[in-house]
């Protein structure tokens, strides 16, 4: 990676962004990384958003493909300071489910819990928001490259692809940050590193699902049935 990464302090969800389009050493609770239940290194990046089960994670609809998986909120360093949680249902947009439509790459995994008690007790969660405009504010996204032991943050300003995509400029957001929330300034997540090019093929400039009904009849989907 070619981008310096500036450290900036604090160690709980409650971090604010940085200077636009600038690629800091980030830290969120509600974010995490994706890993194979049968082991092996993270992949992906999840986050936790507010569900009536509180249970519930969403992430790139192309990161749930596959065998067993496992949340891990927060992760740093190889360490699961809020505990590892397991993926026990997953929730696909039936544009993605039959033809791998990147206008669909968005989707929902509940989580089993732990001792009792729900990922969203341990680490809280955000908002999951459709039908905002592209571009209305600037967003935080908060994701786990896969060659880094920590997150990376950069908060931007959104813009339009098409109707149904959105990219951002952000540096240093390479494989594993598919997944990552786009956090606007209310604590709402309005995107999901992913869609067009399953997130980019540049870690410099990064794409979302416009989310719109499709991505809010899914989220009223898995809020239920999760």
């Amino acid at each position: 990676m070619l981008v310096a990464l500036l450290a900036v302090s604090g160690a709980t969800a409650d971090d604010g962004g940085g200077p636009l389009g600038v690629t800091v050493t980030g830290r969120d609770a509600r974010v995490g990384v994706l890993v194979p239940a049968a082991g092996g290194r993270h992949f992906c990046t999840a986050s936790v958003v507010d569900a009536p089960h509180r249970n519930l994670i969403v992430t790139a609809a192309h990161c749930l493909a596959g065998g067993g998986l496992v949340f891990v909120p927060g992760y740093r360093d190889g360490r699961a300071p809020y505990g590892e949680w397991t993926v026990r249902r997953r929730f696909l947009a039936r544009g993605w489910a039959e033809g791998r439509d990147e206008d669909s790459d968005v989707g929902f995994a509940a989580l089993a819990p732990r001792g009792g008690e729900e990922v969203q007790d341990a680490v809280g969660g955000n908002r999951f928001v459709t039908g905002t405009a592209t571009g209305a504010t600037a967003v935080t996204v908060t994701g786990y490259p896969d060659a880094r032991e920590t997150a990376v943050s950069c908060t931007a300003e959104p813009h339009a692809l098409s109707r149904t995509q959105q990219r951002i400029a952000c540096p240093g957001f390479s494989g594993g940050t598919s997944g990552s929330p786009w956090v606007n300034g209310d604590g709402q997540v309005v995107g999901v590193l992913g869609g067009h090019d399953q997130g980019g093929t540049t870690p410099g400039v990064s794409y979302s699902v416009v989310l719109g009904a499709e991505a809010k009849r899914l989220y009223g989907r898995a809020a239920r049935d999760a």
